[in-house]
């Protein structure tokens, strides 16, 4: 018999229902896992269900009668991969759940941002209309978004997803190529020159080493103090501080995070300790979370599982 674990069922809302796989099996779940927690309740799965816990090389060496690592998510950073494959450890992740539910929330934080609603909302707060006396006020450009350059970092599902909306909204689409390439691929342009253009620019890629603070100091001087910088990626795309300094400075205009550095993220993290800026626009790692996306992610894992089990692996990384 199969035994099930998984190690934080609480990253699924609870009003979402998980099927049950088809085989015979025992289940066990738990709200959340801490890093001295994981061995002792991994120690007799057969397969492990995990959307943040780390399973690295120490501990996965330590699991002998683990067959499967099922990740309820697509990011694949926080499983050791390369010793899963050695050791014949199938891994699979959840794919194509969230292709409507990320660009919405992206093309919200755009619109938020480049109609500045949040400085508008706190002058209000602070009675600034009271103050100016008139039927309206403008402390804070408006800026429309058909017409606009919407610059993307990603071309995956999620990516193309983006450039759907942002056509239906008439806005101009680039596609940034990686920022090592020297040589475009056709429908692409280089990534500085897209830095310069974008009066929006939206991340869409993974985190890997190549990745990481891709969006740095030098990055946010290339663009326009009228663009605005929105990470639904990963955290570890921006240099967090490095973002602040531009927002403080007027290098660029506005930025919307759904994603951090570490998360939860603490007070010391410059955007949480920033977040009281009129132009940055911060969300909790929800942009994946419409209750449609996660059903769907829901149920692609035990999908997964039922494959392996028969098997069929699928969405194997």
């Amino acid at each position: 018999m199969e035994q099930i674990v998984f190690l934080d069922r609480d990253t699924i809302p609870a009003h979402i229902t998980i099927p049950s796989p088809s085989f015979e099996h025992q289940w066990t779940h738990y709200p959340s896992t801490h890093p001295d927690q994981v061995i002792e309740r991994l120690e007799s799965a057969t397969i492990a269900i995990t959307n943040k816990v780390v399973l690295d090389a120490g501990i996965l060496a330590k699991l002998p009668k683990l067959k499967m690592v099922a990740i309820a998510a697509t990011g694949t950073n926080n499983v050791d991969l390369a010793y899963c494959r050695e050791h014949g450890i199938t891994v699979s992740n959840i794919r194509g759940y969230a292709v409507d539910s990320v660009p919405e929330h992206a093309v919200a934080m755009m619109f938020a941002l480049r109609r500045n609603l949040l400085g508008y909302h706190r002058d209000i707060q602070q009675g600034v209309w009271q103050e100016k006396k008139q039927f309206c006020f403008f402390t804070h450009p408006i800026n429309d978004i058909r017409g606009a350059t919407l610059g993307l970092i990603g071309s995956g599902g999620l990516g193309q997803a983006m450039a759907t909306l942002g056509r239906a909204l008439g806005m101009k689409v680039i596609f940034a190529e990686r920022k090592s390439t020297e040589t475009c691929r056709e429908g692409y342009q280089p990534f500085h020159e897209v830095l310069v253009q974008a009066d929006v620019l939206s991340l869409h890629c993974p985190l890997t080493d190549e990745t990481r603070n891709l969006i740095g100091r030098g990055e946010l001087k290339q663009m326009k103090d009228s663009a605005i910088v929105i990470n639904t990626g990963r955290g570890g795309l921006v240099d967090e501080l490095a973002l602040v300094d531009a927002l403080r400075s007027g290098e660029i205009a506005g930025a919307g995070c759904d994603v951090f550095t570490e998360e939860p993220a603490g007070d010391d993290n410059p955007l949480i300790a920033n977040s009281d800026l009129p132009n940055l626009l911060l969300t909790p790692h929800v942009a994946w979370g419409s209750d449609s996306a996660i059903q769907t992610l829901a149920n692609q894992l035990i999908d997964n599982i039922n494959a392996f089990v028969a098997g069929k692996a699928q969405n194997v990384v």
